[in-house]
């Protein structure tokens, strides 16, 4: 073998293996956090059985490595939220689904001070520079049309004044479904958990292609 042939050959293996390290420096795991009520938590679901679990899953299935944390707490209001997100999402974290405002419906909470905290949240998060994920609720029936009136529209309109990215309404495909939900009639159960991923998965890919295409 010729000298030239020989140093050629060296510098293209030296090329070879200093680009494979950098990709593998580059490449990590993208943390997001879904920050969230029972809904969130999976209230009476096994291990695994829940939306931050199951979405993973979803989301690895596809080729992604991405970790979904689980910081929902069953009973959880806007207020509850508030006064945790600095905590429970913590440094590092690349995108929060935010997920409240069901138990501030089911409570009556004013939509007015559901709003607030939602928004004080969304700014906090902003000022951490960390993309979100706002997942809308709906209120229930039973609370009538004129508090519907006030509250359906928060989530819509929080995310257009702040550009975020919405999942209009996170039981979509299960709320009006008996065999999706656990006995009270409000929480999914596993089948029903399934379905919420599958409904949302598009969502949390864009969701999920943005933070990516921001991180180069």
């Amino acid at each position: 073998m010729g000298f030239k042939v020989a140093v050629l050959q060296f510098a293209v293996i030296t090329f070879g293996l200093l680009f494979g390290a950098v990709h593998a420096a580059d490449a990590r795991t993208i943390q997001l956090v879904g920050f969230g009520d029972s809904l969130m938590a999976g209230y009476q679901l096994p291990p695994g059985d829940g939306f931050p679990a199951k979405l993973e899953a979803a989301l690895k299935a596809k080729g992604l490595d991405i970790a979904v944390a689980d910081a929902g707490v069953s009973g959880d209001t806007t207020s509850g939220g508030l006064s945790r997100i600095d905590w429970s999402v913590q440094d590092g974290t690349d995108g929060v689904i935010l997920e409240l405002g069901a138990n501030d419906a089911l409570r009556g909470i004013p939509p007015e001070q559901t709003e607030k905290n939602l928004e004080t949240m969304i700014e906090r998060l902003k000022d951490r520079k960390i993309p979100i994920l706002l997942v809308g609720m709906l209120a229930p029936p039973n609370m009538g049309g004129d508090y519907a009136e006030k509250f359906n529209p928060i989530y819509k309109r929080l995310a257009d004044k702040y550009q975020l990215s919405l999942y209009p309404f996170f039981l979509d495909g299960v709320a009006t479904h008996a065999d999706l939900q656990l006995s009270d009639g409000m929480h999914p159960n596993p089948k029903g958990v399934d379905v919420m991923v599958e409904h949302m998965l598009p969502a949390v890919m864009s969701f999920v292609g943005m933070i990516d295409a921001g991180a180069k």
